[in-house]
């Protein structure tokens, strides 16, 4: 291989492969990224197996080749390239980058043993803006279970409908639901997502109301953005009911400012930092929303303006649930839905289309 481009193109796109590889595997091969030299392209592929990312720079290539480079190594090394005009060179087990009147040189790992990369075929098409698409990801995808207990937690659900997707994530504590327009599809049909991968592709959207497609196949799912494509395996099994989970009616609703709402629980968090389940109690009245914590630190109490309707409720939750959730309503105020202490509360932003709601689990108070 012989080679020449930019180096902050190459940064870039060593920084967007090396996303794909985990810090869990078991595998020393997939801990290094694929370098593949053709025709005016340099090509960077890095897979763990699940999740597979795919992206393109321009170059100047006098000698096609492959090479597998160790790739936090050189991710960490091309970074510090930026601005350089970088000369790749291949020879036997060694990759070398010449830059300036400098040069540096790398082992390389046998290309041969690098996994065969997966497509997606019998793809269905689904098309929708990229600010739609990052915001939909944005507002369910923390939402997910961060451990192997049931792993099709760990994802999304797609339900992808005639002229919407509605996109469901939940971890056993809370529950996040968007839905979404969709310009076109190619037929009804569900997946549940890695939360991982779809991580991968809002870190690439822009904010454009250009259109995107997702290609949902046998097992595997792909997103084409710019000149970086993102593969994953979706998760096989039952997801949970959620329907069955979200109720419709409500003894009393409460709206609050959100910012005022989220300022309190985060002093709230500062003082309960030392319990797991980050207990905030909540007092409602019919123009008051008392918010208090105790712990070792400290005590916290703070009153805010709210209109009620519906019995007075006393109630308490994990803070910081509710605390992600208001970074992400994308709303000035919200109203929270209640029933009893023991039941599940529903927080839906206030204005404009209710594309958005939010479920969470109460904690006990004594």
């Amino acid at each position: 291989m012989k080679a020449f481009c930019d180096g902050g193109d190459l940064a870039e796109a060593v920084g967007k492969a090396i996303r794909a590889i985990s810090n869990k595997s078991n595998n020393p091969i997939l801990d290094n990224i694929k370098i593949e030299a053709s025709e005016g392209t340099l090509t960077f592929t890095a897979t763990d197996n699940e999740l597979t990312v795919t992206t393109g720079i321009v170059g100047d290539v006098d000698d096609g080749g492959v090479v597998l480079v160790p790739g936090k190594l050189f991710s960490d090394f091309t970074r510090k390239l930026t601005g350089e005009r970088i000369a790749v060179e291949s020879a036997g087990n060694k990759l070398m980058l010449r830059y300036g009147d400098s040069e540096s040189e790398f082992a390389c790992a046998d290309p041969d043993d690098y996994p065969e990369i997966r497509t997606v075929s019998d793809a269905g098409d689904l098309r929708m803006t990229e600010k739609d698409l990052k915001d939909l990801i944005n507002k369910v995808a923390f939402s997910v279970r961060q451990d192997d207990v049931r792993p099709i937690l760990k994802g999304v659900l797609l339900e992808i409908g005639n002229s919407t997707v509605t996109a469901v994530a939940l971890d056993g504590f809370r529950l996040a639901k968007c839905v979404k327009p969709i310009s076109a599809r190619a037929g009804t049909m569900n997946a549940v997502v890695p939360a991982r991968c779809l991580n991968e592709i809002a870190r690439l959207l822009g904010d454009s109301d250009e259109e995107v497609g997702m290609y949902v196949g046998k097992g595997m799912i792909k997103t084409d953005i710019g000149h970086t494509t993102i593969m994953s395996v979706l998760y096989e099994g039952e997801f949970v009911p959620y329907r069955n989970i979200i109720r419709t009616s409500f003894d009393t609703s409460v709206t609050v400012a959100v910012e005022q709402l989220y300022d309190s629980l985060e002093r709230a968090l500062l003082l309960t930092r030392d319990d797991r389940s980050n207990p905030v109690r909540f007092d409602v009245t019919e123009r008051m929303m008392r918010i208090t914590s105790a712990s070792g630190r400290g005590n916290l109490d703070e009153r805010l303006p709210v209109v009620t309707s519906g019995p007075d409720i006393t109630i308490a939750f994990n803070a910081k649930y509710f605390t992600e959730l208001l970074s992400r309503a994308g709303a000035d105020s919200v109203t929270i839905k209640f029933n009893s202490p023991a039941d599940p509360c529903v927080v839906v932003p206030c204005g404009g289309e209710e594309d958005f709601l939010y479920l969470v689990l109460p904690v006990r108070i004594a």
